[in-house]
């Protein structure tokens, strides 16, 4: 497929951090994608949860499945505009490496943890996995992505944490964050394309949980008129195939509509290269009614689902694990394997290694060191 002149051009990399020469059969963004899938990381994906917790069943959304479907949508996206598919499969399979288990509250506990050290960002996280902590190569730490790969994977960044990355790296993938210049289009790209895939799954697993029905998600305009849609078509259609299709014609609405908007704001921008697109203001996005729709949903989500009683007490109980877990590891670090244990940083180890637990495992951990059960592992 011939690239768009602002796409990334993989051929025109700024790089890898340890050079290394190219492959014949395989670009450098494939050679991203396929070390990110083999990475101990990618595999814990499995066990590490979105909204609902490992044990609550096994048909909810995971990390891993979550990032799938990020890269399914965020490449339905790319092909049309030119962009580069490659880029934003690797960025997507990459982009929750570093989230912690137990989703949001293990992220948010584990930052209180770390609140005199840093503080923890799993989008940080994210690029320190593959930067440094996984254990592949006998010539350097991580997995040595190329720099389009690694800005894709830190969506997010603290000015603290990004003047810390400029002052390893000059240059680097923290320099946008200190200019306030944009990333390339296929990091802008996974970043919405997360945005659409969390607010669709987020449904289907909220009325699978019986904590949603299709009754109160009338009052959402975004998937009301999809459900109407999928009824007038199919007016005997009822209970699951309702939701499917519903969910689904709303997903294709949603990225036919990123595509139209996005042409059209490169068209307007009158961009003719990707370092053009960097000097830009971002250019991948919704129509502003389609924004206005899908901050609608964001917002039904967030209080009627994530703030749900039952949400909220299992959250509470998981902030618990992880904030015991770090107590605990500050305090004897020998629980953990010798090399956390003997880190020149200890608590920054300690949350290395807590991050990379899955739910299970997790759970695992704190019952043997506590005594305690709490919840069913």
């Amino acid at each position: 497929m011939t690239l768009a002149p602002y796409a990334s051009d993989p051929a025109r990399t700024r790089g890898r951090r340890h050079p290394e020469p190219a492959t014949p059969h395989r670009s450098a963004f494939q050679r991203d994608r396929d070390r990110i899938v083999h990475s101990t990381a990618f595999r814990r994906l499995v066990y590490k949860t979105q909204v609902f917790l490992n044990h609550e069943g096994d048909l909810f959304r995971t990390r891993l499945t979550h990032s799938i479907e990020v890269a399914q949508l965020g490449r339905s996206i790319a092909r049309p505009l030119g962009l580069c598919e490659d880029l934003v499969e690797a960025i997507a399979l990459a982009h929750d490496l570093g989230h912690t288990p137990f989703g949001h509250a293990g992220q948010d506990a584990l930052n209180e943890c770390m609140a005199d050290h840093g503080g923890f960002e799993h989008n940080l996280q994210s690029l320190r996995v593959v930067d440094k902590l996984e254990e592949r190569y006998p010539r350097y730490d991580g997995l040595n992505l190329c720099f389009e790969t690694r800005e894709g994977i830190l969506k997010h960044c603290s000015r603290a944490n990004a003047e810390r990355l400029e002052a390893g790296e000059p240059g680097g993938v923290g320099r946008r964050f200190l200019d306030r210049t944009q990333p390339g289009l296929e990091a802008q790209l996974c970043n919405l394309a997360d945005e659409i895939a969390y607010n669709a799954h987020d449904i289907d697993d909220g009325v699978r949980s019986g904590l949603l029905t299709l009754e109160q998600l009338e009052a959402v305009d975004l998937f009301e008129h999809f459900r109407q849609s999928a009824l007038r078509a199919h007016p005997q259609l009822a209970g699951r195939r309702l939701l499917y299709e519903s969910i689904r014609l709303m997903l294709s609405a949603q990225v036919h509509d990123v595509i139209d908007s996005t042409a059209q704001a490169l068209q307007e921008a009158r961009v003719a290269s990707a370092e053009d697109v960097r000097r830009a203001a971002t250019l991948v996005g919704f129509s502003e009614p389609m924004r206005q729709r899908s901050a609608a949903l964001k917002q039904f989500l967030l209080h009627q689902l994530y703030r749900h009683p039952q949400v909220q007490d299992m959250t509470g109980r998981a902030r618990r694990v992880v904030r015991d877990l770090f107590g605990v590891y500050v305090q004897s670090p020998s629980e953990m394997p010798e090399a956390y244990a003997r880190a020149d940083d200890l608590p920054r180890a300690v949350a290395d290694y807590i991050a990379g637990m899955t739910d299970r495992f997790a759970l695992r951990e704190h019952e043997r060191l506590t005594g305690q059960r709490v919840l069913a592992g």
